[in-house]
């Protein structure tokens, strides 16, 4: 099928399903159906011409560490960066970027415990510039001012090797997560571990507050947006949950239109 003629049949389809819905007006979840196979059809057309990175310029790739041929890992992890920021320049409102054991086709692994030195370095040579890059391409756009880039962990790392942990185990006590971009105030550090870096001491927050945090600058009352599970209304923040204020630079109720986010 041609395009045209895949354009005709996509008129013909909306046409029948706005007549459908005309039929079942307040009908919220036949609407919803209707507007996310259309969001689909959209992104079959568009995805092709955005995945297509022959048309970026020379000192684009070479921002990013795309045209590295010296490490085809962090080449690749380099073009998903890319991808990442024409997504966004197109209006995808969420996009996520990973680096790991799959990036790298199971060569290495983040969750190192006794080899942190020879991953971690390895690591780092992969994901330092082409993360950069998409950071001061999205702000030379102009499209850091309303994209939300959140990189973030399931948890930290023991200061100490645990014998039994067969290493350094994993820490949900205390350990980092940073965000840049549209809400968030610059060069600010918040919280403190103890001397050791194990546990929080001052400015202590659950998950749940980076959670509130991030849905407020989206735009989202993390109070008010629920859903329905075993038949009861929960939240995504649980019953908890407060936004952290002193990482904001605006005041409330402002919104951004998309978020990155890489881990």
């Amino acid at each position: 099928m041609g395009l045209d003629a895949d354009l005709a049949a996509r008129d013909l389809l909306g046409r029948m399903n706005r007549r459908h819905l005309d039929d079942h007006p307040g009908d919220g979840k036949l609407a919803a159906r209707i507007a996310s196979y259309e969001l689909a059809a959209r992104m079959q057309l568009s995805i092709p011409r955005i995945g297509d990175l022959s048309t970026e310029p020379a000192h684009i790739l070479k921002l990013y560490g795309a045209d590295d041929p010296s490490d085809p890992i962090k080449a690749a992890f380099a073009r998903n960066c890319i991808m990442a920021r024409r997504l966004i320049e197109s209006g995808v409102r969420f996009v996520q970027l990973f680096n790991g054991a799959y990036a790298s086709g199971g060569e290495l692994n983040w969750d190192g415990h006794s080899k942190l030195r020879e991953q971690y370095d390895r690591h780092a040579a992969i994901l330092d510039q082409p993360a950069a890059g998409l950071i001061r391409d999205l702000r030379q756009r102009g499209l850091l001012e309303d994209t939300l880039v959140v990189w973030c962990t399931e948890f930290g790392r023991m200061p100490m090797f645990q014998k039994g942990a067969q290493g350094r185990d994993h820490n949900p006590d205390g350990f980092t997560c940073w965000m840049t971009g549209a809400g968030v105030k610059p060069g600010v550090s918040h919280g403190v571990t103890d001397e050791l870096g194990q546990r929080a001491v001052q400015d202590v927050h659950p998950l749940y507050d980076f959670n509130a945090t991030i849905l407020h600058l989206l735009g989202l009352d993390h109070e008010a947006l629920t859903f329905e599970h075993n038949g009861v209304r929960r939240r995504l923040t649980n019953v908890e949950g407060d936004v952290i204020d002193a990482i904001l630079s605006h005041p409330p109720g402002a919104a951004v239109t998309a978020s990155a986010t890489a881990g």
